[in-house]
């Protein structure tokens, strides 16, 4: 029987050795494929600066919620919902932190609320000191999940709690940290479009709706509210008083500043003592129901000519500076009365309310009105195709302050829009915009819901406009419509892309109409001119896979959105483009026959579809103009039209 020999054990323990070392570096390499990648979480509006710090926090299910002096009841059940959402079955609400507390707890309140400042101790992080900004930190401890939300105002906090419930709905919650504050302190829509106006139940949806983007502003200005505009001087009926003042309450709660707007320009006497207490009875009456803003609209009126004859001796004869002298006379009276009662800034749009030139009228007006008085601008027209920072520059000189942007789009209430739904999103303003504008409202369609997608982008770039995609951001409307389905969101945005033109008051529409179905139409016209029959057969292919897309996706869309107000705003349009889906789809059919008689049938059934889409309307009443229902115009209809002229076919009987 032999021994092993020393140097033979030695090598026997290294290979040991290495054996093991090889099996722990597979286990850590296991370990961390199995570890997941932490990725950004997607906010809307884009957080000024958001840093991961660790691995995702699992929550158990208790937490012990420490609440400052200062938060609201919104902002408390944002918080409890989010929670909840994340698994956590059971919240109690103290006021201080138990001494050697262990487990999970949040810590919510204004900068000032001592408990908020020993969170902050803990976690780090910068004070939030701007108007409605906030720090959100999430962290794991090893005695539990820690989350600090700390507001500079009770705004701040409520802003916070909204990104903490958007952080949690994705089915995580991370550990970072967010500090965050709007670039533009006015944001949101202005109600201010003509035809019917929205119902109050529209009203506190889209306040809802803003407030969950942290807009912060609704201003009430519809055209056809007789007694904003016509009979301005007329006390509201006693009910739908008592509903204006449900809709302010309730955008109170959603930290959404309500403007009321009153409309007297067509016929107001500027020198008349009465016309301005009928002004100022209006606005008591409003305030009555809890406005506090409120806002004098001058525009869409003839203003070189008088009401009445007492305003040519108080300002002389009329004209343009002369009507800029009159309406900053009862603007500054107007000014006077708010900042009397302890309501702040008037808002008014003048008559030249368009493009950044300086005009007599814009010198006078800026000369005359109380410096508190804020003014909105349109834009360089009426319907802008893009405004720049040299632009709202020159907007400022011209009108001698800041103006806040009174954007049109995605109005749809002129000529040029008639027939149409402006879903494309919301583009070409530069970045850089913050520092020269007070803020910018959107000016939406008709149709309340079917506006969001537009407005969404409108506030994300208001909020944060130098991390502004528009691309991004309109995607996520879509996510948001569909709660999320992927299949339904595709719809939608196939959908979107009918509905893609933005017109202006000319000829050339500022963003074209169906980019992406024209891509793919435009490449079957390439294919069929050239003689690869692959990619003849890959174009075509593409393009009945759009077809049926576009067919299926009214139903997809009826059945999965979350809004149905949707479905019923867009209801024609939803039928109008099955149709044309339809249509495409027998065009293409016709395109890939192999006999004369088979093509030809299905270029005529095309037809057939596509004359019947086009006699279609909008809903009566619904919308100003009331015009056919127009999808994909000038792509779909065009290439159903010219697609028999695209292949020959020899005569029958050659």
């Amino acid at each position: 029987m032999g021994l092993k020999s020393p140097h033979h054990s030695h090598w026997m323990l290294w290979g040991w050795f290495v054996c093991v070392l090889s099996a722990l570096i597979c286990v850590s390499a296991v370990a961390a494929q199995a570890q997941p990648i932490a990725t950004v979480p997607a906010l809307y509006p884009a957080p000024q600066s958001l840093t991961l710090t660790g691995p995702d926090l699992k929550p158990g299910r208790s937490l012990l919620l420490v609440k400052g002096d200062k938060v609201d009841a919104e902002t408390e059940t944002l918080v409890r919902t989010a929670l909840t959402t994340a698994g956590v079955q059971m919240v109690r609400v103290v006021k201080r932190l138990p001494k050697r507390f262990t487990g999970d707890y949040a810590v919510i309140g204004t900068v000032n609320d001592a408990e908020v400042k020993a969170a902050l101790s803990v976690t780090g992080g910068a004070v939030p000191t701007r108007p409605e900004s906030y720090l959100l930190t999430t962290r794991q401890q090893a005695s539990g999940a820690l989350i600090v939300l700390a507001g500079a105002d009770g705004d701040g906090l409520y802003y916070g709690a909204q990104s903490l419930k958007q952080l949690i709905a994705q089915g995580r919650l991370p550990a970072l940290t967010i500090s965050d504050y709007p670039s533009m302190p006015v944001r949101g829509t202005i109600e201010g479009f003509y035809g019917k106006p929205w119902s109050m139940a529209q009203r506190a949806a889209h306040i809802a709706f803003l407030s969950g983007l942290k807009a912060n502003t609704y201003i009430y200005s519809p055209k056809d509210d007789i007694y904003a505009r016509d009979k301005w001087r007329e006390p509201y009926p006693v009910e739908t008083l008592k509903d204006l003042g449900g809709l302010v309450a309730q955008a109170n709660r959603h930290h959404v500043n309500f403007v009321y707007a009153v409309s007297p320009g067509p016929s107001i006497c500027y020198s008349d003592p009465a016309d301005l207490a009928h002004i100022r009875a209006k606005f008591a009456a409003l305030r009555s129901v809890g406005v506090r803003s409120f806002y004098v609209a001058l525009d869409d009126i003839e203003y070189k000519k008088w009401n009445c004859a007492a305003d040519e001796a108080a300002f002389g004869p009329s004209g343009d500076v002369a009507a800029a002298k009159a309406q900053a006379s009862l603007l500054n009276a107007v000014q006077a009365d708010l900042a009397a009662s302890g309501h702040g800034e008037l808002i008014m749009v003048p008559t030249e309310y368009y493009d950044a030139k300086v005009s007599p009228y814009k010198t006078a007006l800026a000369a005359a009105l109380d410096p508190r008085v804020v003014i909105q601008w349109t834009g360089t027209d009426t319907v802008p195709p893009s405004i720049s920072v040299a632009d709202a520059r020159n907007a400022t000189k011209a009108f001698g302050r800041k103006t806040l942007l009174w954007d049109n789009y995605p109005v749809n209430d002129f000529g040029e829009s008639a027939g149409r739904l402006l879903m494309a999103p919301y583009a070409r303003r530069e970045a850089g915009l913050s520092a020269e504008l007070s803020g910018i409202v959107s000016n939406p369609m008709n149709q309340e819901v079917a506006s969001r997608p537009a407005v969404m982008g409108l506030v994300a770039f208001a909020w944060n406009d130098q991390a502004y995609e528009a691309e991004r951001t309109w995607r996520a409307a879509a996510r948001d419509l569909a709660g999320n389905d992927a299949q339904v969101t595709q719809a939608l945005l196939t959908f979107f892309d009918t509905q893609h033109l933005a017109p202006t008051f000319g000829n050339q529409p500022w963003q074209t109409q169906a980019p992406r179905l024209k891509a793919v139409i435009n490449r079957v016209r390439d294919a069929l001119a050239g003689t690869d029959m692959a990619e003849r057969r890959a174009a075509l292919s593409a393009l009945s896979q759009w077809a049926d897309d576009l067919s299926a996706a009214p139903d997809r869309i009826r059945a999965g959105v979350t809004d149905k107000g949707f479905v019923e705003e867009a209801a024609p349009w939803l039928t109008a483009t099955a149709l044309w889906g339809k249509a495409l789809r027998l065009t293409v059919d016709g395109l890939q026959a192999t006999d004369n008689r088979t093509a030809r049938d299905r270029f005529a059934a095309a037809q057939a579809l596509s004359e019947e889409a086009s006699k279609l309307r909008s809903i009566p009443g619904a919308t100003r103009p009331e015009r056919p229902i127009k999808v994909a115009d000038g792509v779909l209809d065009v290439f159903i039209n010219e697609a028999p002229g695209l292949v020959y076919w020899p005569p029958e009987g050659q």
